[in-house]
């Protein structure tokens, strides 16, 4: 009986072990869900004004359809997809739900007659294709979850180089990315968004805010012209998207990881009570067991 007593004893010691490291996990994951999504909120502003200026010049170009970046394909036969996972585990689905996402994609494109190349960022994304001897566009990995606008720019670039080769010379006509939004700390969704060829919306008037009459488009002088203009704009559009995304994956991945560890420790303080029980229990009946030897052995002395 005192050799199940120890049993116990060391998986406590053990439960007990593990439930600080992943109490540890949860909090480095709070603190990085307040960061990301700081740089998250930063980011959104410049956006939005690159996209009024990238409409604004698309709108004031002489045929924005020609545009190399905007202009679609007759016959597309390759798309390039981002798909953004984590570098390290322990962050429940997150990276599985954006393979599953990006395989989605993956048959959807080859039922339109279209190869799929994939771009993967992270080391969860990278193994799962290269376990499959499936090839890859481009890995990139170190760095899901704290990115910098440097690694979009580098991948932004791979993806916009591989947009303007003709897909006979192993080039892309369309250009997806499988990212996961970050909404809330409860609340991440896995989202796919074409991002080239670039769908610009000409809207020359819109509403006020009591949605009656109408306002005239804005007037903009653009030198030297629209069209060179949008050729300096679009690249840096690219390069703000693919940024975004991965900011947003940043922080699901922290809040993924935050909720995975908090399940765990609770999970561990679980065990740790049930443990205690059955060793309470155990030690209990060591007791009972030497009371009832030392009770017989002086009733045997006795008689």
């Amino acid at each position: 009986m005192g050799a199940q007593l120890r049993v116990y004893r060391r998986r406590i010691k053990s439960v007990q072990a593990t439930k600080k490291i992943t109490k540890a996990m949860e909090l480095i994951a709070s603190a990085r869900i307040v960061r990301a999504q700081n740089q998250l909120n930063a980011s959104l502003p410049y956006l939005t004004q690159l996209v009024d200026a990238v409409s604004a010049a698309a709108s004031h170009a002489s045929d924005v359809s020609k545009h190399p970046l905007t202009a679609k394909s007759v016959n597309p036969s390759r798309a390039a997809i981002l798909v953004i996972t984590a570098d390290r585990g322990l962050a429940g689905a997150y990276s599985s739900n954006s393979i599953k996402e990006a395989e989605a994609l993956t048959r959807n494109l080859t039922e339109k007659g279209m190869k799929a190349v994939p771009y993967v960022v992270g080391r969860k994304g990278v193994a799962f294709y290269r376990f499959r001897n499936r090839p890859m566009g481009g890995t990139y990995v170190g760095f899901s979850d704290q990115p910098t606008y440097a690694h979009a720019k580098e991948i932004g670039e791979d993806l916009l180089k591989a947009f303007m080769t003709p897909s006979e010379e192993g080039g892309v006509d369309e250009i997806h990315v499988v990212y996961t939004n970050f909404t809330n700390m409860a609340v991440q969704q896995t989202r796919v968004r074409r991002i080239l060829p670039l769908e610009v919306v000409d809207e020359v008037v819109e509403k006020n805010a009591e949605g009656g009459s109408t306002l005239p488009f804005p007037l903009y002088e653009f030198e030297p012209g629209p069209e060179e203009v949008l050729d300096a704009l679009l690249p840096r559009y690219i390069d703000q998207m693919v940024y975004l995304s991965l900011l947003n994956s940043a922080a699901s991945e922290h809040a993924a990881r935050r909720r995975a560890m908090k399940s765990a420790t609770d999970n561990a303080e679980d065990l740790v009570h049930a443990l205690t029980r059955a060793a309470n229990a155990a030690r209990q009946a060591e007791i009972t067991q030497e009371i009832s030897e030392i009770v017989g052995g002086a009733d045997a002395l006795t008689a």
